[in-house]
C-alpha cells in the first residue's frame, strides 16, 4: 500500500555566493562522494566566468548561471503514453522542479562528453555557451522542444 509522497529538502545555499541554485550544481557535478573536488570546478569554471566578463561588460557571474540555467530549461517533454497497443509521444508541460534538474543535467553531460580541456575550463565554456543561448545544452533542450512540437497532434491522449 503506497502512503504519502515523500516532501522535498531544501537545499542549503552554498556558503560563498549564498545561493541554494549554486548548491545544486555542486551536488550535481559531484562524482563518487567528491564533494570538495566539485566544489573548486564549480568555482573555478565561476572564476574563469569572472575574468571573460572583466574583458566585456561587469555583469555579476551568478546572474550568468541563473540566465544560463534559464535558457537551458526545458517548457515541454514527451512522455510515452501508451493507447491500444501503440505508444505514443505525448507532450507535457515540464514542472519547475524538473525543468531545473533536467537543465542541469544536460549541461553536466554535455560537460562531461567535451575532451581536451579541464573540467573547469568545459563547465565555464558551457555556461557562457548556454548564457548565449548556444552550446550542447541549449540544442538539448530545442531538440525536446521540437519533439514536442512534432508530436502536437498527440497532445489530446494527456492524463
Amino acid at each position: 500500500m503506497r502512503r504519502r509522497r515523500s516532501e522535498k529538502r531544501k537545499t542549503a545555499a552554498d556558503p560563498i555566493y549564498d545561493s541554494a541554485l549554486v548548491q545544486k550544481m555542486i551536488n550535481m557535478i559531484t562524482w563518487d562522494g567528491k564533494k570538495f573536488a566539485s566544489e573548486k570546478i564549480i568555482y573555478g569554471a565561476f572564476e574563469i566566468i569572472k575574468k571573460k566578463l572583466n574583458k566585456n561588460t561587469n555583469q555579476d557571474v551568478l546572474e550568468v548561471v541563473k540566465k544560463a540555467v534559464e535558457n537551458v530549461k526545458p517548457k515541454v517533454e514527451v512522455r510515452p503514453r501508451r493507447v491500444g497497443g501503440a505508444t505514443f509521444q505525448v507532450p507535457v508541460e515540464v514542472p519547475q522542479n524538473r525543468a531545473l534538474s533536467l537543465a542541469m543535467r544536460w549541461i553536466r553531460e554535455s560537460v562531461r562528453s567535451k575532451k581536451g580541456k579541464s573540467m573547469e575550463d568545459k563547465l565555464a565554456q558551457e555556461l557562457m555557451d548556454a548564457y548565449r543561448g548556444e552550446g550542447a545544452a541549449a540544442k538539448k533542450r530545442e531538440d525536446t522542444h521540437k519533439m514536442a512540437e512534432a508530436n502536437r497532434a498527440f497532445a489530446h491522449y494527456r492524463w
